[in-house]
């Protein structure tokens, strides 16, 4: 039988990570990677791990990186603090460590995103599809700032049932997390020398609106999959309207 490592990064995640941990309490070692907590963050992932390290924060992707870095098992599971691993999905996992393919390098998972305790099954949300597993030593994230993914060399094949992203409790929460995810696509879109202006910023917010609500039948989870239509909408002006004000001032 192979092992598994659970990486996890941190910073002030304690209505979280507690769950998180759970989640995979069965997996042979788990690392958390964290970045100056102030919070009770540190203290709850003791109850699971004594593999508790600290780095400066650096960026997500280097951030994830570091952490891979520090494990030992033959297999490395990348979750965030806002994820849990579901019991059947736990099994499958376990089956696969018993019985490893060779050939495999890693697998993408399947993700249930969940707002508020509702899962969202419309809206593009289900299924989301994230390279999650893999073989240690063969997987990094890539140098994306934001939205980070974790790139493989090898085979990848696919895990039949789904973690859980428990993403945002509320209208505050994500307009909070906007806030930084917003200037970080920004940075990144200047520096892949993107352009835009006033007319394709509301034609690429639009779009999204229409994209998420209509398009992928956002409307069938009512009140919630208006709002993250809305939102999402607003989190796609907002970061091209952060590059036009990048790139004016460049």
């Amino acid at each position: 039988m192979e092992t598994l490592s659970v990486a996890i990064i941190t910073l002030n995640e304690e209505k979280n990570i507690t769950a998180c941990l759970k989640s995979v309490s069965w997996a042979h070692e788990i690392v958390v990677l964290d970045s100056g907590s102030t919070d009770r963050t540190v203290e709850l992932c003791q109850e699971y791990t004594n593999k508790i390290f600290f780095q400066k924060w650096s960026g997500y992707s280097a951030q994830k990186n570091k952490a891979f870095d520090l494990t030992t098992g033959d297999w490395i599971l990348s979750l965030d603090a806002d994820e849990r691993v579901t019991p059947e999905l736990a099994v499958e996992i376990k089956e696969l460590l018993e019985r490893p393919q060779a050939e495999v390098a890693g697998y993408y998972l399947l993700r249930k995103v969940f707002y508020r305790g509702k899962w969202l099954r419309h809206g593009g949300f289900y299924p989301e599809k994230r390279l999650r597993l893999f073989r240690r030593g063969l997987g990094r994230c890539g140098p994306q700032t934001v939205h980070e993914t974790i790139e493989v060399d090898g085979t990848v094949n696919s895990l039949k049932y789904p973690m859980e992203h428990h993403s945002y409790d509320s209208v505050k929460d994500y307009l909070d997390r906007m806030e930084t995810y917003s200037t970080l696509q920004a940075e990144e879109y200047l520096r892949q020398g993107r352009h835009t202006g006033p007319l394709r910023m509301s034609g690429h917010a639009g779009f999204t609106f229409i994209k998420m609500f209509f398009l992928r039948r956002g409307f069938l989870d009512g009140y919630e999959g208006f709002l993250m239509a809305c939102l999402y909408s607003m989190y796609t002006f907002v970061k091209y309207a952060k590059l036009l004000e990048l790139s004016r001032s460049k």
